[in-house]
């Protein structure tokens, strides 16, 4: 074999010009695929990021960027599914400040989602609450209930919450599970089979199919959304999967997170949110449901959603101005930091104007290049005064911001550039002095057990700054 191989090596080696064909063909497919790369009009870094890292792998890197480079999903007609006229008005008697007013206007102009208010808000920590919490609320459900997860494991929690939307079905509820086809990829129909024949819909988000030889793919483009909606009166969302992963009643080492369980006229919004990607999944006209009657609440909510449907990035930029726009205290929470020049701006801006600024990430994360990425940008926060803390042993997965004492956002995004631009995401934001208060007291707590970073900590250059280093380089990429 080895003979052959030389063979075949010394017949292809002795081809006349043979370097200056590959060399030509090698520059040909740089430039037709940097124009094409060029043309997305993405962010410079981005984008030659990309382009330096495909040019090193001729033809490879064709396929590479077809199956996993940024992409814009067209759904213009489905956005314009929501029935804004049946959105209850903004309350009236509050007196918002101007800087309230001009984030409630930025995030509607973004999204076509007002600001709207809560009756009740529930702050569920770690599995246990939320499923706990869901169970209840499904075995109470009358009408409907609608479902959308990223994560649903076949495990304990996902055999659980499967048997029990099964009963609610042939009790008539009408049920309706919307999964992402790569994050649940390990649910089977197999599993589902009991809910199908209890009379629950499945539908599958961005599925794998044959088509995608000769159609370009979107198997980098995901629902990153946790939603559930019960009878249009309740709802959840949050960072919370299905899965035994992030419960720690299973396993000592669950996911840290949070999970929000509302109540009032904010459900309506999460509502909309769910049945225009239900109609996007399925191709099916809007679902038409039951609203209940309008309840002005005390809480002031508004919901946010981003994606590669939309080019404003609508969370990344709420979440930047939120930070501009704050004057004592910035308090960001997240699991995957991997921040863009803007919002890292943003944050050492507030650090160097005074601000109490805390950063609070997992000592590890599930992604060793993400966690090396995330602490590349640790000595400038650092510098600039800002407050890091990296928790563990247990894997923070919340993702939560505070501006001073009546901001908060609460949702699915993580603080990176998949969040912001590939994935399709959900969160909330919230006015309300009384819940920002609780979720101080919470992240205060988690702070107490997360050590701070030292600016004069050890950085040896093998082990820690070269391999930091070249995780930034694909930061823009992560």
């Amino acid at each position: 074999m080895l003979d052959i191989l030389r063979s075949a090596w010394a017949a292809l080696a002795s081809v006349p010009n043979l370097w200056l064909y590959l060399t030509l063909g090698w520059l040909t497919y740089v430039v037709w695929l940097g124009l094409w790369i060029v043309l997305q009009k993405r962010e410079p870094v981005a984008t030659l990021s990309w382009l330096i890292s495909l040019a090193a792998l001729p033809y490879i890197g064709f396929l590479i960027y077809f199956f996993f480079g940024p992409q814009r999903i067209r759904r213009h007609r489905l956005r314009r599914v929501r029935a804004r006229a049946t959105l209850p008005k903004p309350p009236e008697g509050l007196t918002p400040t101007p800087d309230a007013i001009e984030l409630a206007r930025l995030a509607q102009a973004t999204t076509g989602l007002p600001p709207i208010t809560a009756t009740r808000v529930d702050i569920l920590v770690d599995g246990s609450a939320k499923y706990t919490a869901l169970l209840e609320a499904i075995a109470n459900a009358r009408d409907h209930i609608h479902l959308e997860y990223y994560i649903y494991l076949p495990d304990r929690t996902g055999t659980a919450l499967r048997d029990a939307l099964a009963e609610r079905a042939r009790a008539g509820v009408k049920v309706r599970l919307l999964l992402d086809a790569v994050g649940s990829g390990r649910t089977k129909r197999k599993f589902l089979k009991p809910l199908v024949d209890a009379g629950a819909e499945v539908a599958w988000f961005h599925p794998m199919k044959l088509q995608w030889f000769w159609k370009r793919p979107w198997l980098n483009l995901r629902t990153h959304r946790k939603i559930v909606v019960i009878d249009g009166e309740i709802g959840f969302t949050g960072g919370i999967n299905i899965t035994d992963d992030e419960d720690e009643r299973l396993r000592e080492d669950a996911y840290r997170d949070l999970h929000l369980r509302l109540e009032g006229d904010i459900v309506r919004e999460l509502q909309l949110v769910f049945i225009e990607d239900w109609a996007y999944a399925t191709g099916e006209p809007p679902l038409r449901v039951h609203h209940p009657a309008p309840q002005r609440g005390t809480v002031s909510a508004q919901v946010l959603v981003s994606g590669p449907d939309s080019s404003w990035e609508a969370i990344h930029r709420v979440h930047v101005a939120a930070i501009h726009s704050a004057q004592r205290r910035v308090w960001l929470v997240t699991p995957y930091f991997v921040p863009g020049e803007a919002a890292r701006m943003a944050l050492t801006s507030a650090a160097l104007g005074g601000l109490d600024v805390r950063l609070l990430v997992p000592k590890v994360c599930d992604s060793r290049l993400v966690t090396l990425a995330a602490r590349s940008y640790f000595d400038e926060l650092l510098e600039a005064g800002v407050k890091i803390h990296e928790y563990g042993p247990r894997m923070l997965h919340s993702k939560a911001l505070l501006c001073d004492d009546d901001l908060a956002i609460v949702g699915s995004a993580n603080f990176d550039h998949r969040s912001f631009r590939l994935n399709f995401e959900v969160s909330v934001l919230f006015r309300d002095k009384g819940l920002v208060a609780e979720l101080e007291t919470l992240i205060q707590g988690e702070c107490n057990l997360a050590p701070r970073v030292r600016a004069d900590r050890a950085q040896p250059l093998w082990s820690t700054r070269l391999p930091e280093g070249l995780a930034r380089l694909v930061s823009p990429l992560l």
